[in-house]
């Protein structure tokens, strides 16, 4: 696997991929893998005959009082993880690199941007959009893959490219959890064991509303169900809502629904979500 941290290694590399005709798969991250990363490199395989990799923690999505300085960085890990998984290149850069002085651009999707996290977290997709317009532009992939996890992050990606006539195939692939439920998430680590414990409470609590919702049940009444048993479990409750998968607005006769979830549980914010069939 190839490492680069300047952007002209990194033309060069891509230069001598796309000579060779490949399809450039892309996974853009913030390091601190997991199997959740490790399952979008596989898809990136299937998608594409070469996988890039990117590694930056994006300064610029993190409020003032989050976690930025404590997010983990396990370089030499990630990347044994990554040559072990078959990936052909990995991009590195440093802030100065990413963001040099001068830096004046933003890059904003507006509505969908500006719900559900986007209210809870101000400025965090604008950040997230910057970024990722700017590593598309670095590595002009054919295609780039995203957990479903991370769902309104993915619409927002998905209406950026749509909007911009990118060209960029837009792949989601389904959230991967621990053994019982838990979704996998690079924020996992900070939880105490006995938060751990507690954490379970997330998954289990939407699977329950998800399925009174399917079967005809009162949607807000799941709803408030799914949020005392947050509450009750020592969760603090930022949202649980059904939503219009696509636009994350109120949900639309015959469209898909997803139902999503954001809650604080010994100082940890946990986010998930799931399809409501």
């Amino acid at each position: 696997m190839q490492t680069v941290r300047q952007i002209d290694d990194l033309r060069k590399a891509l230069d001598a991929f796309r000579s060779e005709g490949a399809r450039l798969a892309f996974v853009p991250t913030m390091g601190a893998l997991h199997d959740g990363h490790m399952a979008l490199v596989e898809a990136a395989k299937r998608a594409g005959t070469r996988v890039i990799v990117s590694i930056f923690v994006n300064p610029i999505q993190f409020g003032p009082n989050e976690d930025l300085a404590k997010y983990p960085r396990r370089e030499q890990a990630d990347s044994r993880m990554l040559t072990n998984a078959g990936v052909d290149l990995l991009w590195m850069p440093s802030a100065e690199a990413m963001y040099p002085e001068g830096f004046a651009t933003s890059v904003r999707v507006s509505g969908i941007s500006d719900l559900l996290d986007g209210a809870h977290r101000p400025g965090h997709f604008d950040g997230v959009a910057t970024v990722v317009t700017k590593l598309f532009h670095q590595v002009r992939p054919d295609v780039a893959l995203f957990g479903e996890k991370d769902w309104q992050q993915l619409q927002v990606i998905r209406r950026l490219v749509a909007d911009l006539d990118m060209g960029i195939e837009i792949l989601g692939v389904p959230t991967q959890r621990e053994d019982d439920g838990l979704a996998l998430s690079s924020r996992n680590a900070y939880l105490m064991p006995e938060d751990r414990a507690r954490a379970v409470a997330l998954p289990r609590a939407l699977g329950a509303a998800a399925k009174a919702i399917a079967e005809g049940g009162d949607p807000e009444a799941a709803l408030a169900q799914a949020r005392d048993t947050l509450t009750a479990a020592g969760f603090e409750v930022d949202y649980v809502t059904l939503a219009d998968a696509e636009s994350l607005g109120a949900p639309l006769e015959g469209k898909p629904m997803r139902l999503l979830a954001a809650a604080r549980i010994g100082g940890t914010r946990l986010i998930d979500n799931i399809p409501v069939l």
